[in-house]
C-alpha cells in the first residue's frame, strides 16, 4: 500500500505583520541555530561506529529530517503569504485582523477572539483561523448583529458586543 495522501486544503494565505515575523524568525533559527547543532551531534555519532545499532544516530538523522522538513515548508509558506497590516476602511464591520468580543446567547457567556490567518491560531490567546467556521460566521457582522455558527458541539447563537483592530 502507498503512501497517498489527498492534496490538503487551501488555506487563506493572509497574515499579521507580527505573524510574518514569527515564521520568519523561526525559519531563521532552524537553519542558522539548530539545524548545524543537530549536523554537529549527527556527526559525532556517525563517528562512533556501528550506525545499525547507534540509537543517537537514529534520533539525530530523524531530528535532521523534522528540521528540513519544517524549513523546506516555511520557505515555500513564506512566499505566497500575504502581510495585512492595515486595518480596513469600515473599522465597525469584522475583517481579518479584528478583536472581536461576542456573546453566547443561550448562556450570556463573553469571548473574545481575534481572527488572524490560519499559520498563527492559538486557542490560548483566543486566536481563530480566518478559515474556521466561527471566524466565516462573523465575516462582514457589525456591533449587535446576531449570528449563528457551527461548531464541533454544535450550532451556536452569537451577538457581536464589540469589533475593534489593534494597532500593531
Amino acid at each position: 500500500m502507498g503512501r497517498w495522501r489527498p492534496p490538503a486544503e487551501k488555506s487563506t494565505a493572509l497574515i499579521t505583520r507580527a505573524g510574518h515575523d514569527r515564521l520568519k524568525a523561526e525559519l531563521d533559527d532552524l537553519w542558522r541555530v539548530k539545524r548545524p547543532e543537530v549536523v554537529k551531534a549527527l556527526a559525532a555519532a556517525a563517528a562512533e561506529g556501528d550506525r545499525s545499532e547507534n540509537a543517537e544516530y537514529t534520533y539525530r538523522k530523524k531530528q535532521l529530517g523534522e528540521i528540513d522538513r519544517r524549513v523546506r515548508y516555511l520557505s515555500k509558506r513564506l512566499e505566497v503569504l500575504k502581510v495585512v497590516d492595515a486595518a480596513p476602511s469600515d473599522r465597525q464591520a469584522v475583517f481579518f485582523g479584528a478583536q472581536v468580543e461576542l456573546e453566547n446567547i443561550a448562556s450570556g457567556e463573553l469571548v473574545r477572539y481575534r481572527i488572524v490567518g490560519p499559520d498563527e491560531t492559538d486557542a490560548r490567546l483566543g486566536w481563530v483561523s480566518i478559515d474556521a467556521p466561527l471566524a466565516r460566521a462573523m465575516l462582514k457582522k457589525r456591533v449587535d448583529d446576531e449570528f449563528e455558527a457551527p461548531l464541533p458541539g454544535g450550532t451556536v447563537r452569537y451577538a457581536i458586543i464589540e469589533v475593534a483592530y489593534p494597532s500593531a
